[in-house]
């Protein structure tokens, strides 16, 4: 054995209390990573992202799916979306605020509609709120995780086959 190999190796084992840290910290983690799965988290995370985006929709209507003049006077005054009518962005907002977080929490289409709040996400960043990236940021991240790694187990995507 060369004596430089040697010698690194020795600087690189740990101490006979840090190995013990280090193994109860592994084991620790391990336990999380068992409790806290991929159907778990994607669950949490197709139903908060769900209610943030359905919520706002709900703002949009009255009487069911009825926009109201205030939605459509927001999209004129504050939001002002390039290339769409003030009319035709607040409808299509409202209809896509319900529908995609419906089908996010029933896990149908997820992927789709993970992409779909996703884009309406960059879209109000750019367009609407630039300096609330923050908020978009952490939207944005559950839902590439969403579009990413799919529904899980707890959705009707798993039941119909639908990767």
């Amino acid at each position: 054995m060369n004596h430089s190999t040697t010698r690194d190796r020795h600087m690189t084992l740990p101490t006979v209390g840090q190995g013990r840290l280090r193994a109860r910290w592994n084991a620790a983690a391990g336990f999380l990573e068992r409790i806290v799965s991929h159907n778990l988290l994607a669950l949490a995370c197709r139903i908060s992202i769900a209610a943030i985006f359905f919520y706002s929709g709900r703002t949009k209507v009255e009487g069911g799916l009825m926009v109201t003049d205030g939605a459509i006077e927001l999209f004129r005054t504050e939001y002002r979306l390039p290339l769409l009518s003030p009319e035709l962005a607040a409808h299509l907002a409202a209809y896509a605020e319900h529908l995609f977080p419906l089908l996010l929490v029933l896990g149908l289409f997820t992927r789709l509609s993970a992409l779909a709040l996703l884009g309406m996400t960059l879209v109000i960043q750019v367009f609407v709120y630039p300096d609330a990236w923050p908020t978009h940021l952490s939207w944005a991240a559950i839902l590439l995780y969403i579009a990413g790694r799919g529904a899980g187990v707890l959705s009707v995507d798993r039941a119909l086959g639908i990767r």
